[in-house]
C-alpha cells in the first residue's frame, strides 16, 4: 500500500524531507487532518444567508468545480488491491419506504456542496449525508473541501444542500463546521486520499421577512435586505439535524472490489468533445462492479484508485459510491466517492470514473469525524446562538 509518510525511528520521511522539520509530530501526522470552517453561529448564519438570499440566486449561479476537459485522460490498471485489514461496515439510518417499480429511487441523502473558490467563483460538487453519532456528517471528495489552488486550508462559505433542485433547499442549508481528511491529502494533495468528511451545524432556512426602520436595520448584524424602499430583517429558522431530516448512508471499508455499487451525483460539464448531455440540475446514477485492479493516473500522482465504467461528467465528483443499495429504503454503504474522470477508449468522451479505495485509513478519518458534535446556530425565535 502506498505511503507518503513512513515512521522512521520517531521521525518521518516524506518525499526526501525529514519530517522533524515539519511542525507536526509523527503520531499527529499519521492519518487524520482536521480544519475549522464556520467557527461560530454568527459566521454560520452569514454563510447560509449568502446562499439563500434573493431566492437562492447564488446557488443557481454556481458551476461545477475543478475539472477541465483537458485533464481527462486514460488511466492505467495495475496489480490487484490488497486491503489493509478486516472489512467493516457502519449501518445506515433513516431509510424511508419508497414506491416500487423499475426506476431507481434517488436517495434523499444526496445533494450538492456549495462553496466559493480561490478565484471568488461560486462552485459546487456532489456529496451525501452519512451516518454519524450526532446525525451531522457529510461525505464528499477531498478536493471539494480543501482548497488545492491557494494557501487557504478549506474552501470558503462551504454548505451542504441535500435534495438540491433549481436553487431550492427542501431540507435546509447545512453550514460546514469542521473538515476531516487524510493528512496526506491535506498536506501533500495526494489524490489517493481524495475523500473528506465534514461535520455540519443544524440546518437553517429563511422563514420570512420583517420590516424595520433604517436605524434598526443598520444595527442588526444578522441576515438582512433592503428593497422597495423599505428595510427588512430576514428571520431564520432551525431546520434540525441533517441525519434526522434525510437519514445517513452507511459506511464500508476494506471491501472486495468486485461488489456492485451504485454511484450518484450531479454531472454538468461537457465531455472533452464539447457535447453537454447533462444540466447538473438533477442527480444521475451509474451501476456496475468497480475494477479489481488498482488504477493509476500519473498526472495526479494517483496509484491506488479503483475504477467504474460510467459516462458521467464533472459535477459528479464527490458523489457517493453506494454498496448494497436498497432501492426500497434508498440506503446503502458509502464505499467510495467520485474523484477523477477518464477517457479509456480515446474518443474524447468520458467513460470511466475513479475513487480512492476505502481502507482502514479511510475508516480512521471517518471515525474521527463521526464522533464530533456541531449543534444549533439559531434559536426558536430566530436568535443566534453564541
Amino acid at each position: 500500500m502506498k505511503r507518503i509518510l513512513l515512521p522512521a525511528g520517531g521521525a518521518l520521511l516524506a518525499t526526501g524531507l525529514i519530517a522533524s522539520s515539519l511542525p507536526v509530530t509523527a503520531q499527529a501526522a499519521g492519518r487524520v487532518a482536521h480544519d475549522p470552517m464556520a467557527r461560530n453561529s454568527s459566521a454560520a448564519v452569514s454563510i447560509a444567508s449568502f446562499w439563500l438570499a434573493a431566492n437562492g440566486a447564488a446557488l443557481r449561479s454556481a458551476t461545477q468545480y475543478t475539472w477541465d476537459s483537458k485533464e481527462v485522460r486514460k488511466v492505467v490498471s495495475k496489480g490487484g488491491y490488497t486491503p489493509d485489514g478486516r472489512p467493516g461496515t457502519t449501518a445506515p439510518t433513516g431509510g424511508t419506504k419508497a414506491a416500487g417499480g423499475q426506476n431507481v429511487n434517488l436517495p434523499k441523502t444526496v445533494g450538492k456542496v456549495f462553496f466559493v473558490d480561490a478565484n471568488g467563483k461560486y462552485r459546487w460538487c456532489s456529496a451525501t449525508s452519512i451516518q454519524s453519532n450526532y446525525r451531522n456528517l457529510v461525505a464528499t471528495a477531498g478536493h471539494c473541501v480543501y482548497d488545492t489552488d491557494s494557501n487557504r486550508d478549506t474552501l470558503d462559505k462551504w454548505v451542504f444542500v441535500p435534495g438540491y433542485y433549481q436553487g431550492k433547499a427542501p431540507w435546509g442549508i447545512y453550514v460546514g463546521k469542521q473538515a476531516f481528511t487524510h493528512y496526506d491529502f491535506d498536506v501533500y494533495e495526494d489524490y489517493d486520499r481524495d475523500f473528506a468528511f465534514v461535520t455540519v451545524y443544524n440546518g437553517i432556512t429563511l422563514q420570512r421577512v420583517k420590516p424595520v426602520n433604517r436605524r434598526e436595520y443598520q444595527r442588526f448584524t444578522g441576515p438582512k435586505r433592503a428593497w422597495g424602499g423599505r428595510y427588512h430583517l430576514l428571520l431564520v429558522k432551525d431546520a434540525g439535524r441533517l441525519g434526522d431530516n434525510v437519514g445517513g448512508q452507511g459506511f464500508a471499508w476494506n471491501q472486495p472490489t468486485g461488489k456492485p455499487v451504485r454511484a450518484f451525483g450531479y454531472p454538468a460539464a461537457p465531455h472533452p468533445d464539447g457535447d453537454k448531455p447533462y444540466s447538473g440540475v438533477t442527480p444521475k446514477h451509474c451501476y456496475g462492479k468497480p475494477t479489481g485492479k488498482r488504477v493509476g493516473a500519473s498526472w495526479l500522482k494517483i496509484e491506488e484508485h479503483v475504477g467504474l465504467k460510467c459516462a458521467v461528467t464533472p459535477g459528479f465528483d464527490g458523489g457517493p459510491w453506494l454498496l448494497n443499495y436498497s432501492n426500497s429504503k434508498r440506503t446503502g454503504y458509502v464505499n467510495g466517492v467520485t474523484s477523477t474522470f477518464a477517457d479509456q477508449d480515446g474518443n474524447d468522451r468520458i467513460d470511466y470514473i475513479t475513487s480512492p479505495y476505502f481502507d482502514g485509513e479511510t475508516a480512521a478519518v471517518y471515525n474521527a469525524a463521526k464522533n464530533v458534535w456541531s449543534g444549533k446556530i439559531v434559536g426558536r425565535n430566530g436568535e443566534l446562538y453564541k
